[in-house]
């Protein structure tokens, strides 16, 4: 076995330090959520974190970790009667992106259930972590169903496994740490409120700080162990300050003053539920014993909220998480004026002693704005811009007083997202789980049954029992018991939702540049990424204007980057429309390579003008029969307006081989139906 870096030896990152140290003091807590870029020592901290554990005291034999000194009652290995301990080191537990449900929380036998009639059970992950750490690498890639599996259990301190009327139970406490790049997606709000903690990293700015983490590292990479060894007093220290905190930790009281400031706060900041007002509660007294104290003061509060407030102010996945601490400390003022508890000027909590001592900052990050007013159709905005025509002015001159030359304007601001209608791919799929297209998936209504390819997962009961029932007289049945063999049993096939790649081509150019149009063009597009959030989908977008196209975001989970493109989108120029779509092509064409069970859906957003070079409307529509041939689904959004329309977007939408509809069409509210489905492609026109 390596030799984990040193948890002391770690340089800076005070907050993400105080947050696993304050779990491994508190358990209670309920984890900490690591956000924050590549390189940034997330999963060097959490596996170093292990070494300062204390040691568990397990049953011999047991596979689930039991305490001799109080079992687990419903062990599935016990009952463990006077059964002596023996002591070994807390596990770190890794869970995989890839992990299946099986490989989680267990998977019963049930050829041997339905055979013979016994639990044969196969602890999972989630056993292996018992009275230790689970840690998520990029636990924002990880399949929804498994975090809520993960996140129930760690809520709980049980799993439960269920298979066809055969129930396992067994304790699941351990200390949860998932870590993420946001780059990469966000996790859902509801998701993110059952982390107790989290904390933003970032690596250093200062030149001192990053020579120092290099020189460290190298020294480790040279001589791990010689390495650890120089820091192995400071290991020490550290690990009995934690035994001496969690000592404390009952003798820690929270008085009416703290609890008072704790709800302040969390109404203040109009937190959704109670979760907060509780891991705030247990965040501050692990903290008054991390300090060494008996009493929780109000610093203590005022870390707490820092650590356990950012991630539960999101209202949308567009949101930032943030604290305005200006506000967190006029609050905390106001509750401990009107009480006359504790006040602000407490001394904050000493934060985990680093061996540089440096101290850390608040666990949130700056306040996050509003973000630019949006401009809804019909506010007061300039003049709109002409619509670009053969005999408009040459491009690359300049256009009204404050555009830029060539015809270019500003970013405008998207108007408000609103509920779209659900466009989904036809047919049926099997990519990833999503909310979106049918699929056959491992979750959903049991459709069919089919004999198992490998390890059976979920069993369908009926057809196993038909399959079986013929065969009794000739395997000697003689007793009520059912004699089932290998080749009776039957895999349930399921139809559930899968997410798909949704690729927006978003018209940039001078037609669309009227403010109030683009406006509303802009918060189209932000409703349906909007909408794909919803539904697990991965992102793309495609921009074209002037006489190019260009990929403004590769196919990402993270709408927020995609949102964040939209908004600083500029518009004007000619009308490249078959540049965009040949752009879509080959973005496509590497997906499809890279993902090939993820289903795309083409939206293109476009008024269906197409402008500059030869023939630009011939070459448009051979590029839309391109994405036919290949069966892609597409769906246009017309974005024409005024009484008098050409219909070019209901022809790109024929070339196409999908559908059009208008910006009013396209609102869930509106009468035009309830559901618009992409047709198939290939579908006559």
């Amino acid at each position: 076995m390596s030799t984990p870096y040193p948890f002391t030896a770690i340089v800076g990152q005070d907050d993400l330090r105080l947050g696993l140290l304050l779990n491994a003091v508190s358990p209670a807590v309920g984890g900490v959520l690591v956000r924050g870029e590549k390189g940034t020592a997330k999963s060097t901290a959490v596996r170093a974190l292990a070494a300062l554990m204390p040691e568990v005291s397990v049953v011999p034999g047991c596979r689930f970790s039991c305490d001799p000194a109080s079992p687990d009652p419903a062990c599935p290995d016990g009952p463990h009667a006077d059964a002596a301990g023996v002591s070994r080191a807390a596990r770190t537990v890794e869970l995989p992106v890839g992990a299946s449900e099986d490989r989680l929380v267990g998977a019963l036998d049930i050829e041997r259930a339905l055979s013979e009639g016994v639990k044969a059970f196969e602890p999972g992950l989630l056993a292996d972590a018992h009275r230790g750490i689970l840690y998520v690498d990029e636990v924002n890639l990880l399949h929804d169903h498994l975090v809520d599996l993960l996140l129930d259990a760690a809520a709980m301190g049980a799993s439960y496994v269920e298979r066809e009327g055969v129930s396992v139970r067994h304790a699941a406490r351990f200390l949860l740490v998932g870590t993420m790049n946001p780059e990469e997606g966000e996790l859902r709000p509801q998701l993110l409120d059952r982390f107790g903690l989290t904390v933003e990293v970032s690596a250093s700015r200062d030149t001192d700080e990053r020579v120092e983490v290099v020189r460290r590292r190298l020294a480790y990479d040279d001589d791990p162990g010689g390495f650890a060894a120089r820091w192995a007093e400071e290991e020490g220290a550290l690990r009995e300050r934690i035994a001496a905190a969690r000592a404390l930790l009952p003798r820690v009281v929270l008085g009416d003053g703290v609890l008072r400031q704790i709800a302040a706060v969390c109404a203040g900041f109009e937190v959704d539920g109670m979760r907060a007002d509780i891991v705030m509660a247990r965040t501050a007294t692990a903290l008054a014993a991390w300090a060494g104290r008996e009493e929780v003061t109000a610093g203590d509060v005022r870390r707490a909220a820092l650590l356990a407030l950012p991630h539960r102010r999101r209202r949308n996945p567009f949101d930032a998480p943030g604290l305005d601490e200006e506000k967190l400390d006029r609050t905390l003022d106001e509750a401990a004026g009107q009480d006359g508890g504790p006040g602000d000027d407490e001394p904050d909590p000493e934060p985990d002693p680093g061996p540089d001592g440096g101290g850390g900052g608040g666990g949130g990050v700056p306040p996050q704005g509003d973000g630019p007013d949006r401009t809804a159709p019909g506010d007061d905005t300039p003049s709109p811009a002409p619509e670009d025509t053969p005999s408009r002015a040459p491009e690359g001159e300049s256009g009204a007083p404050g555009r830029p030359a060539g015809g270019e304007q500003r970013p405008v601001a998207s108007a408000e997202p609103f509920r779209t209608k659900t466009l989904s791919v036809p047919g049926l799929g099997e990519g990833a789980a999503g909310r979106r297209s049918r699929a056959r998936t491992e979750h959903g209504r049991t459709t069919g049954a089919r004999r198992p390819e490998g390890a059976l997962t979920k069993l369908h009961l009926a057809a196993t029992v038909r399959a079986a029932a013929p065969h009794q007289r000739a395997r000697g049945r003689t007793g009520r018991g059912l004699v089932v063999r290998r080749d009776d049993l039957r895999q349930a096939t399921r139809e559930g939702r899968e997410g798909n790649l949704v690729l927006f081509v978003v018209d940039a150019s001078g037609s669309m540049a009227a403010r109030q149009r683009m406006s509303a063009v802009k918060g189209a597009v932000l409703s349906l990424l909007l909408d794909a959030y919803q539904r697990r989908d991965k992102v793309g977008l495609v921009t074209f204007r002037g006489k190019e196209a260009e990929v403004a975001l590769p196919p990402t989970s993270s709408v927020e980057a995609a949102a964040a493109r939209l908004e600083s989108l500029p518009t004007g120029g000619r009308t490249p429309l078959a540049a965009g779509l040949l752009k879509a092509h080959d973005v496509l064409r590497v997906e499809r390579l890279r993902d090939p069970s993820r289903r795309p859906l083409l939206v293109v957003v476009t008024d269906g003008r197409a402008t500059g070079g030869p023939e630009p409307v011939a070459l448009a529509g051979r590029a839309g029969r391109l994405h036919r041939s290949e069966g892609t689904a597409a769906v246009v959004v017309d974005c024409e307006s005024g009484y008098v329309r050409l219909g070019l977007a209901g022809e790109l939408a024929r070339e196409l081989g999908g559908t059009a509809v208008t910006l009013d069409e396209l609102r869930a509210d509106s009468i035009a139906g309830l559901v618009k489905d992409v047709t198939a492609a290939g579908r006559a026109a």
